[in-house]
Protein backbone atom coordinates (compact mmCIF):
# COMPACT_ATOMS: atom_id res chain seq x y z
CA UNK A 1 0.00 0.00 0.00
CA UNK A 2 1.17 3.41 -0.99
CA UNK A 3 0.29 6.90 0.90
CA UNK A 4 -1.44 9.06 -1.48
CA UNK A 5 -0.73 13.22 -1.59
CA UNK A 6 -3.96 15.01 -0.40
CA UNK A 7 -4.88 18.12 -2.70
CA UNK A 8 -5.46 21.13 -0.23
CA UNK A 9 -7.75 24.00 -0.73
CA UNK A 10 -7.28 25.76 -3.01
CA UNK A 11 -5.85 23.75 -4.77
CA UNK A 12 -8.36 24.00 -8.20
CA UNK A 13 -8.52 20.23 -8.93
CA UNK A 14 -10.76 19.70 -5.80
CA UNK A 15 -13.43 21.90 -7.85
CA UNK A 16 -13.73 19.00 -10.57
CA UNK A 17 -16.93 17.08 -10.93
CA UNK A 18 -15.98 13.50 -10.58
CA UNK A 19 -16.97 11.12 -13.37
CA UNK A 20 -19.14 7.99 -12.75
CA UNK A 21 -16.99 4.65 -12.05
CA UNK A 22 -17.40 2.03 -14.83
CA UNK A 23 -18.68 -0.88 -13.17
CA UNK A 24 -16.93 -3.37 -14.95
CA UNK A 25 -13.69 -1.13 -13.15
CA UNK A 26 -14.80 -1.84 -9.59
CA UNK A 27 -13.19 -5.17 -9.29
CA UNK A 28 -10.15 -4.84 -11.38
CA UNK A 29 -6.64 -4.93 -9.33
CA UNK A 30 -5.78 -1.30 -9.88
CA UNK A 31 -8.77 -0.12 -8.71
CA UNK A 32 -8.96 -2.52 -5.68
CA UNK A 33 -5.22 -1.24 -4.96
CA UNK A 34 -6.26 2.16 -5.12
CA UNK A 35 -8.95 1.41 -2.57
CA UNK A 36 -6.54 0.21 -0.81
CA UNK A 37 -4.08 3.13 -0.85
CA UNK A 38 -6.90 5.69 -0.27
CA UNK A 39 -7.85 3.52 3.37
CA UNK A 40 -4.15 3.88 4.13
CA UNK A 41 -4.30 7.41 3.32
CA UNK A 42 -7.34 8.42 5.05
CA UNK A 43 -6.06 6.81 8.50
CA UNK A 44 -2.68 7.63 8.24
CA UNK A 45 -3.77 11.59 7.86
CA UNK A 46 -6.02 10.98 10.11
CA UNK A 47 -9.34 11.09 9.02
CA UNK A 48 -12.82 9.30 8.55
CA UNK A 49 -13.33 9.82 4.90
CA UNK A 50 -11.46 10.34 1.85
CA UNK A 51 -13.27 10.96 -1.71
CA UNK A 52 -11.21 10.05 -4.75
CA UNK A 53 -11.53 13.67 -6.20
CA UNK A 54 -9.34 14.44 -2.85
CA UNK A 55 -6.53 12.46 -4.30
CA UNK A 56 -6.94 13.93 -7.68
CA UNK A 57 -8.63 10.91 -8.83
CA UNK A 58 -12.38 12.64 -10.56
CA UNK A 59 -14.24 9.29 -10.43
CA UNK A 60 -17.23 9.06 -8.30
CA UNK A 61 -16.27 6.63 -5.36
CA UNK A 62 -15.32 7.43 -1.32
CA UNK A 63 -13.73 5.64 1.81
CA UNK A 64 -15.00 5.95 5.06
CA UNK A 65 -14.50 4.52 8.33
CA UNK A 66 -15.67 5.94 10.87
CA UNK A 67 -15.15 3.44 13.72
CA UNK A 68 -13.16 4.18 16.51
CA UNK A 69 -10.74 1.09 15.89
CA UNK A 70 -10.36 1.82 12.41
CA UNK A 71 -11.54 -1.71 11.48
CA UNK A 72 -14.78 -1.14 9.74
CA UNK A 73 -14.02 0.43 5.93
CA UNK A 74 -16.86 1.71 3.80
CA UNK A 75 -16.33 1.91 0.06
CA UNK A 76 -18.61 3.81 -1.57
CA UNK A 77 -18.67 3.67 -5.67
CA UNK A 78 -21.36 6.07 -7.47
CA UNK A 79 -23.32 7.00 -4.62
CA UNK A 80 -26.74 8.51 -5.07
CA UNK A 81 -28.52 9.85 -1.89
CA UNK A 82 -31.98 8.97 -2.36
CA UNK A 83 -34.17 10.16 0.06
CA UNK A 84 -32.74 12.76 2.89
CA UNK A 85 -34.91 14.23 6.88
CA UNK A 86 -34.40 16.56 9.05
CA UNK A 87 -31.42 18.91 9.87
CA UNK A 88 -28.34 18.36 11.96
CA UNK A 89 -25.35 21.12 12.63
CA UNK A 90 -22.19 19.24 12.85
CA UNK A 91 -18.43 20.79 13.63
CA UNK A 92 -16.67 19.49 10.30
CA UNK A 93 -12.99 19.36 9.31
CA UNK A 94 -11.22 18.40 5.97
CA UNK A 95 -8.46 16.85 5.30
CA UNK A 96 -8.06 19.07 1.86
CA UNK A 97 -8.46 22.22 4.48
CA UNK A 98 -5.88 20.86 7.37
CA UNK A 99 -6.92 22.70 10.53
CA UNK A 100 -9.96 24.22 9.97
CA UNK A 101 -13.38 23.17 11.19
CA UNK A 102 -16.50 24.54 11.26
CA UNK A 103 -20.39 24.27 11.68
CA UNK A 104 -22.39 23.10 8.54
CA UNK A 105 -26.34 21.89 8.84
CA UNK A 106 -26.75 18.79 6.93
CA UNK A 107 -29.33 16.40 6.82
CA UNK A 108 -30.00 14.23 9.65
CA UNK A 109 -30.97 10.94 8.17
CA UNK A 110 -30.11 9.71 4.65
CA UNK A 111 -30.78 6.75 2.33
CA UNK A 112 -27.76 6.32 -0.17
CA UNK A 113 -27.64 3.54 -3.11
CA UNK A 114 -24.42 2.86 -4.01
CA UNK A 115 -22.05 -0.31 -5.27
CA UNK A 116 -19.73 -1.77 -2.69
CA UNK A 117 -16.26 -2.88 -3.26
CA UNK A 118 -17.07 -5.88 -5.03
CA UNK A 119 -19.50 -3.92 -7.40
CA UNK A 120 -22.97 -5.18 -5.78
CA UNK A 121 -25.79 -2.69 -5.64
CA UNK A 122 -26.56 -1.74 -1.94
CA UNK A 123 -28.96 0.57 -0.33
CA UNK A 124 -28.11 1.87 3.17
CA UNK A 125 -30.23 4.03 5.70
CA UNK A 126 -28.29 5.60 8.55
CA UNK A 127 -27.86 9.05 10.10
CA UNK A 128 -25.60 10.81 12.57
CA UNK A 129 -21.87 10.96 11.94
CA UNK A 130 -21.97 8.23 8.97
CA UNK A 131 -24.53 10.22 7.58
CA UNK A 132 -22.65 13.55 7.99
CA UNK A 133 -19.66 11.87 6.64
CA UNK A 134 -21.26 10.55 3.65
CA UNK A 135 -22.61 14.05 2.31
CA UNK A 136 -19.24 15.34 3.23
CA UNK A 137 -17.51 13.15 1.09
CA UNK A 138 -20.09 13.75 -1.76
CA UNK A 139 -19.77 17.10 -1.94
CA UNK A 140 -16.35 16.64 -2.77
CA UNK A 141 -17.50 14.51 -5.80
CA UNK A 142 -19.53 17.60 -7.12
CA UNK A 143 -16.53 20.04 -6.49
CA UNK A 144 -17.59 21.36 -3.66
CA UNK A 145 -15.82 21.93 0.02
CA UNK A 146 -17.25 22.28 3.72
CA UNK A 147 -16.32 25.74 3.61
CA UNK A 148 -18.60 26.48 0.92
CA UNK A 149 -21.26 26.63 3.36
CA UNK A 150 -19.20 29.80 5.23
CA UNK A 151 -19.74 33.38 4.03
CA UNK A 152 -17.01 34.61 1.67
CA UNK A 153 -15.33 36.60 4.16
CA UNK A 154 -14.88 33.33 6.55
CA UNK A 155 -14.05 31.39 3.44
CA UNK A 156 -11.69 34.14 2.52
CA UNK A 157 -10.23 34.06 6.45
CA UNK A 158 -9.48 30.33 5.87
CA UNK A 159 -7.74 30.54 3.12
CA UNK A 160 -5.18 33.50 4.23
CA UNK A 161 -4.75 31.06 7.00
CA UNK A 162 -4.12 27.66 5.19
CA UNK A 163 -1.36 29.94 2.97
CA UNK A 164 0.11 31.16 6.16
CA UNK A 165 0.30 27.75 7.69
CA UNK A 166 2.05 27.11 3.81
CA UNK A 167 4.41 29.84 4.42
CA UNK A 168 5.91 28.66 7.73
CA UNK A 169 6.40 24.71 7.12
CA UNK A 170 8.19 25.60 3.89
Amino acid sequence: MALLPILEFPDPRLRTKAALVDAAEVTTPGFQTLLDDMFQTMYDAPGIGLAASQVDVHKRFMVIDISEEKNAPMVFINPQITAQDGGQVYQEGCLSVPGIFADVTRADTITVRFLDRQGQPQELTTGGLLAVCIQHEMDHLEGKLFIDYLSPLKREMVRKKLAKQRKHVA
